[in-house]
């Protein structure tokens, strides 16, 4: 099982500071909560926290999968001094499995940081972390899965080395439409 402490780099771009993706903490609760009227995080995402209570369960559930080793989400925040502690956005590696070639990766981005390149560059970084820490364990591809409507999030999957590979079928209540699949594999990863 990996570090439970790891914090992540992705770096500056000439437009936008660098990321510092991190586990999540208690001390985020407030942070999650201020998010909790964001219309598109909800319709997009399972994003579950509507008071500081639920947001405190969100945060265990985050510590005690990573405990286990089987879910590591990350807070992702600018690493600029304006920024620190403003949550910009989330990715999370799931269902991770001693053994298994592939697991899951998901994210989402706070509304005040959408459409500055924080999604990709968390997700690359998140991407690159998985393979140089599983990949030994035989982890070798990855899956992002999102409603085939959500042209943004195609966007960014694309942008993070993530190959469109096919249309799943719609499974409601959880996912009311189809859906699109996207891989990466850890021979896509840069060396």
């Amino acid at each position: 099982m990996p570090d439970t402490t790891p914090r992540l780099r992705a770096p500056a771009t000439p437009t936008a500071p660098a990321l510092v993706l991190r586990p999540w903490s208690l001390a985020d609760a407030e942070g999650l909560v201020a998010l909790s009227g964001d219309e598109a995080l909800r319709r997009w995402t399972s994003f579950a926290v509507d008071d500081a209570s639920s947001a405190v369960r969100w945060l265990r559930e985050q510590r005690h999968a990573w405990e286990q080793g089987r879910r590591f989400a990350f807070a992702v925040e600018e690493a600029r001094p304006s920024a620190e502690g403003q949550v910009a956005g989330h990715v999370v590696l799931k269902d991770v499995a001693p053994g298994a070639a592939s697991a899951e990766v998901g994210y989402w981005t706070a509304a005040r940081a959408r459409g500055r390149g924080i999604a990709p560059r968390a997700l690359r970084a998140l991407s690159d972390w998985t393979f140089t820490t599983f990949a030994r364990t035989g982890l070798t591809s990855l899956t992002l899965l999102h409603q085939v409507d959500n042209t943004a999030s195609c966007r960014v999957a694309e942008k993070s080395g993530y190959a469109r590979t096919g249309v799943l079928p719609a499974k409601p209540p959880a996912y009311p439409l189809e859906g699109h699949l996207h891989l990466r594999h850890l021979a896509d990863a840069p060396s």
